[in-house]
């Protein structure tokens, strides 16, 4: 399995996925190839001082130095995990081809299973607004409320920003990252032995 998560700069919350998770899933046995870019990052920037020291902190030395999301890295990756929602439709417009393999991480690793409903509900629902819009069909006004109401409800998958926060920002941010992440090695855990 090949993931790629994506940030804006590179250089805070993605850097941190991508040292947390290789050490997470080496720990764990699992296989993972796991890289990092940003959708307005410059190439070989290096990480913030506090996020090297948050992985330092954790046995990380990778070097790991900011890379701009390009079409290299997305026909590489299996699996593109963004940091946010935003991240996330970023990455689909520039990439449109890429459309069922991006989730937001905290989107990816959700096991409630009302909320796994909703998404269901929500992404057919948009789905069908889409192709009757193509079609040139008229506006569902009842599918639209429906979809208001269910993104309503949907909780927000975004990791927060620590940039240009305390050390103390980053450990919040990187615990976030850490929890995520740990639900994501156990639903890769569970793939792996389903195979």
């Amino acid at each position: 399995m090949r993931i790629l998560f994506v940030c804006t700069g590179n250089t805070c919350r993605s850097p941190m996925a991508e040292g947390m998770l290789r050490k997470l899933a080496r720990e764990r046995g699992l296989r993972v190839e796991v890289r990092s870019a940003g959708v307005a990052a410059l190439e070989g920037t290096s990480m913030s001082l506090f996020a090297e020291a948050v992985l330092k902190d954790q046995g990380i030395k990778d070097n790991i130095t900011s890379t701009p999301l390009g079409g290299e890295l997305v026909s590489w990756a299996d699996l593109i995990l963004t940091l946010t929602e935003s991240h996330k439709r970023q990455v689909i417009y520039s990439f449109p081809q890429t459309a069922d393999k991006v989730y937001s991480l905290k989107e990816y690793v959700e096991d409630n299973e009302s909320v796994l409903a909703d998404q269901e509900e929500l992404q057919q629902l948009i789905a069908d607004v889409e192709l009757d819009r193509a079609l040139g069909n008229p506006q569902n006004e009842a599918k639209i409320r429906r979809i208001n109401e269910i993104a309503r409800r949907l909780p927000i998958y975004d990791i927060s920003d620590p940039f240009g926060g305390s050390r103390e920002i980053y450990d919040r941010t990187a615990t976030e990252i850490r929890e995520a992440l740990g639900k994501l090695l156990d639903k890769l855990d569970r793939a792996d032995n389903d195979n």
